[in-house]
């Protein structure tokens, strides 16, 4: 009864325009004096030690580095790059949009952020050469969803901390599906550029220029090679490269690049700090709430039913998948995954289902709600950079929709192409 309460209390709230961390926060400490399942300190005795976990300690910390280096000129200088391997093509800025957002989403490791730092350079440019607003702006809001598949992802932190799992081994499995939709997006958008008939602008192939892009790039590109390496290394953990990634870019940007200075380090550092504390607020009560569910017994009696409803992990797995997408459309990424995880986990552990791929499974997932209203946090971030409504921006997006609902059903369906890679780099999990 006090689960049902917990969630009946949350959507009326988030219906009633309530933030969604204070949302969290509130049903689930009315729940708690309502029906006095624990004491009435059982909820900031929650909210600190979930904050006191280290590795969580990454997420504002990867925070600041993709601040960092959006506004210190790394998003600039790897389109630039992206621009000389395949502005040749038609459609070519397309292609460069995904190749730049797979690049940046190995520096960011957010979707909202990936549209912003590439939609911002792109989008302007693609209207110059002839691509319509809609399919720019759509195209950047789809192809920043790889910003959480691809390694450092705050999802996937999220996740390891919320399931005890290896967040190196998670950052590892994301790769094969972040570049799977890349090139999903990249035909899709090829797609719709012949059926608009367009004929924009290309730029003949250089090497020369192609090597001097790469020069310009150069530390740009190195930034992931040094925070991935690092940890795949086991030279440093995903919390310690988050810290040397906000060293690196601090360094790039003041040194190399020069486009940081302290006016727009101090307002980097405003603005940061402001979207950790969002992240850190939904942690906190959404921990509580989850543990909540969990003394109510939620986990057990889904696993009972989604037992007795079939024992076939295929039918599971599309059952799950359904489920959440729709969550995401409603809910944050990060507040789902923490409600969400402790519920699910016992459930994919019977039927034998590796955590780490159920995990890649989570994130993609909920990736999509990046893309699909009301929440659809990337719409909006490119609706806001393209200069662009939100309608159009929906009506874009469409056929992409398409693409990422075959894209996930190959995912769930073809564990290779997520574990591959790290059952390669670390043997297969026990």
């Amino acid at each position: 009864m006090a689960a049902l309460f917990m969630f009946i209390a949350l959507i009326l709230l988030i219906l009633a325009g309530m933030p969604i961390a204070f949302a969290i926060g509130l049903s689930s400490a009315a729940a708690i004096l309502v029906f006095d399942t624990v004491g009435v300190m059982f909820q900031p005795r929650s909210a600190i030690t979930a904050l006191q976990s280290y590795p969580i300690l990454a997420i504002p910390l990867f925070v600041l580095a993709g601040d960092l280096m959006l506004t210190g000129g790394l998003s600039k200088r790897l389109i630039d790059f992206a621009e000389s391997i395949v502005g040749k093509f038609k459609a070519n800025l397309a292609y460069v949009t995904v190749l730049a957002c797979t690049f940046f989403a190995a520096i960011s490791g957010s979707g909202p952020a990936t549209v912003a730092a590439i939609g911002s350079n792109v989008i302007p440019e693609m209207s110059k050469r002839g691509y319509p607003k809609s399919y720019s702006t759509s195209l950047t809001a789809c192809s920043g969803m790889i910003g959480v598949m691809i390694p450092p992802s705050i999802p996937f932190i999220m996740y390891g901390i919320s399931a005890d799992a290896s967040v190196a081994r998670l950052f590892i499995a994301g790769i094969g599906p972040g570049l799977l939709f890349g090139l999903g997006f990249a035909i899709t958008a090829r797609i719709i550029y012949g059926k608009l008939k367009l004929n924009c602008s290309t730029t003949p192939f250089s090497g020369k220029e192609l090597l001097a892009s790469m020069r310009r790039a150069f530390f740009a590109l190195l930034a992931p090679v040094i925070v991935l390496g690092g940890i795949y290394g086991g030279i440093f953990s995903p919390t310690e490269a988050a810290a040397i990634a906000v060293a690196y870019a601090l360094f790039v940007g003041l040194f190399v690049y020069k486009d940081l200075n302290l006016r727009n380090i101090w307002e980097i550092l405003g603005r940061s700090a402001a979207t950790s504390c969002v992240v850190l607020c939904l942690i906190a009560f959404a921990t509580t709430f989850g543990r909540v569910l969990t003394l109510e017994r939620v986990p057990v009696q889904l696993t009972a039913m989604l037992t007795s409803f079939s024992d076939n992990p295929i039918v599971l797995l599309l059952a799950i998948n359904v489920f959440l997408l729709i969550v995401g459309m409603f809910m944050e990424t990060i507040a789902s995954i923490i409600i969400l995880t402790p519920i699910f986990l016992p459930i994919i552990k019977s039927y034998g289902i590796d955590p780490i791929f159920f995990g890649v499974i989570v994130v993609v997932n909920l990736a999509v709600g990046f893309c699909t209203p009301p929440l659809g946090v990337n719409l909006f971030v490119a609706s806001t950079v393209g200069k662009v409504s939100i309608e159009q921006v929906i009506k874009g997006v469409l056929p992409y929709l398409v693409t990422m609902l075959i894209m996930l059903a190959l995912i769930t369906y073809v564990p290779a192409i997520s574990m591959t890679l790290p059952n390669l780099l670390y043997g297969k999990s026990s």
